[in-house]
C-alpha cells in the first residue's frame, strides 16, 4: 500500500469488481482505448492486475480516495509494451480514471508517487508511457509529470490495422534520476 495526501494506491481487492466495470463501461473513460467493455473482460483486467502484483510486486494498484474509500480507477507500474514495437518490454506507468475524479489531481497525485516508488523499489533505466495522439489528457500528464516524447519509439498497436484511429502510439519516457 501506498499513500499521498489523498489518495491510497493497493492491491485489488473483489470488492472492487463492481465499481470497475462501471468504470470500464463508461464510452468517454474508454473512448481511447478501444470502447467500453463488459463485466466479463474488467474482471479479467483485474485478475491480471492481482497476478502481475503477485508475482512481480507491483502492477497498476487500485487507486482509492482516502476522503471516503472510493475506487477512482487505478494508477501503478507494470510490466508492458507489445511485441514487434520498439517497447517490447518496459517499465510502464499507467492510470485511468473514472470520470468523475478527472480535473482533480487525482492521476498526476498517483503517478508521481507511482514513479518515486519505482525508482526506489526496481532497477530500471526508464520509465514510459504511450497512448494514441487524441488522448490529450494523457500525454499532458506525462509531460507535466517530466517525462519526454520518444519519437523512435512511437508505434502502430499490433491490436489494430495501421489505418485505425487507435493504431499510432506516442511514447513518452523519464530517465531514471541521477
Amino acid at each position: 500500500m501506498i499513500e499521498t495526501a489523498r489518495l491510497v494506491l493497493r492491491n485489488w481487492r473483489d470488492g472492487d469488481r463492481e465499481a470497475f466495470a462501471a468504470m470500464s463501461a463508461d464510452e468517454a473513460v474508454m473512448a481511447h482505448l478501444d470502447g467500453p467493455i463488459g463485466r466479463a473482460a474488467s474482471d479479467a483486467i483485474i485478475d491480471r492486475l492481482v497476478g502481475e502484483a503477485a508475482s512481480l510486486g507491483h502492477t497498476f494498484w487500485a487507486m482509492e480516495r482516502k476522503a471516503d474509500s472510493t475506487l477512482l480507477g487505478f494508477c501503478g507500474l507494470r510490466r508492458g509494451g507489445h511485441a514487434g514495437t520498439p517497447v517490447p518490454d518496459e517499465l510502464e506507468i499507467g492510470w485511468r480514471l473514472r470520470r468523475d475524479a478527472w480535473g482533480q489531481g487525482f492521476a498526476r497525485e498517483a503517478a508521481e508517487t507511482s514513479m518515486t516508488w519505482g525508482w526506489a523499489n526496481l532497477p530500471d533505466a526508464r520509465i514510459a508511457a504511450w497512448t494514441v495522439p487524441a488522448n490529450t489528457a494523457s500525454w499532458g500528464l506525462m509531460e507535466r509529470l517530466g517525462m519526454n516524447h520518444r519519437p523512435e519509439l512511437d508505434h502502430h498497436h499490433p491490436r489494430f490495422a495501421a489505418d485505425h484511429p487507435l493504431s499510432w502510439h506516442l511514447v513518452y519516457a523519464i530517465e531514471r534520476p541521477q
